[in-house]
């Protein structure tokens, strides 16, 4: 299987490419040598590889910057993902493109399925969720992966600041009223491994961690790990504060867990987040 993968640099791209399977033939590309948001280049690239299949692992992910640069969030994630639906239908090659639980509000009472309705109450989610609408409308085929709270061995995550700031303090706030799944990006990334063994139908899937947690949960389980495994001598005393406590330029959901049901049936299994972080933990 041929494969163009673009944000080969993030998080999920690294992953993917310790995961494609040996015989596939794939082309990386990063933000610097494909822009998504240039219909003509994106174009260029994939009529020049005619892969089988794009994987959209690119996206304008700083979501608090998204609200003072919302043309720049725009340009990545809603119409980069447009321009590639637009060159993979000209050529009859699948499109995964990968997208977030910021779509939805955060007033859910339980997990969210793919059928319920969207509220983006940010940038960052109104521009994906403009993303996915034109990826839909464009290739009803596609494949729309909805993952949440990612964390890697690679690049700038959660668990990476808290190890950072872990080192530097002895305290810290940290929020505990906003409810997520966190999600191994190694784990996505062999779900969208699978998914297109599978020939996955088309349409929108949740992926995301196997257990809910908040970020003061999350927190504490990095240090947890960070102190068993000698990483940190001592642990910071942490605080659990409101959201209100802690203003950010960009409103996040309060709730975003995901019901992932949907992707079993194809095989995926969902993201062991804490076994993962023992790995990354040791690896960062």
């Amino acid at each position: 299987m041929k494969i163009l993968l673009t944000g080969g640099n993030g998080q999920l791209g690294r992953c993917l490419q310790d995961r494609f399977p040996a015989d596939w033939q794939i082309s990386v590309t990063t933000s610097s040598d494909l822009d998504i948001g240039d219909a003509a280049a994106v174009e260029r690239a994939v009529l020049a590889f005619q892969p089988d299949a794009i994987i959209n692992a690119a996206a304008y992910t700083a979501v608090d910057k998204a609200e003072s640069e919302p043309e720049n969030s725009a340009r990545v994630n809603s119409a980069g993902p447009e321009n590639l639906a637009r060159a993979a239908r000209l050529i009859g090659a699948r499109l995964v493109h990968v997208s977030t639980d910021y779509v939805f509000d955060g007033t859910a009472q339980r997990p969210y399925q793919e059928t319920d309705n969207t509220s983006p109450v940010c940038v960052y989610g109104r521009t994906k969720l403009e993303g996915e609408k034109r990826v839909q409308e464009l290739l009803p085929d596609a494949v729309i992966l909805r993952t949440a709270w990612v964390f890697s061995e690679y690049g700038s995550n959660f668990v990476k600041t808290m190890l950072r700031l872990g080192e530097q303090r002895d305290a810290l706030s940290i929020v505990s009223d906003q409810l997520g799944c966190p999600t191994y990006a190694g784990d996505i990334a062999q779900a969208i491994i699978v998914l297109l063994q599978q020939s996955a139908a088309g349409g929108i899937y949740h992926y995301c961690g196997d257990q809910q947690a908040t970020w003061y949960d999350f927190a504490e389980q990095i240090f947890i790990q960070a102190t068993q495994q000698g990483r940190l001598a001592k642990a910071p005393q942490l605080t659990a504060i409101n959201t209100e406590a802690f203003p950010t330029p960009a409103q996040r959901p309060a709730y975003s867990v995901l019901d992932c049901s949907k992707v079993q049936h194809y095989g995926v299994k969902l993201s062991d987040w804490q076994k993962a972080l023992s790995a990354v933990v040791a690896e960062s």
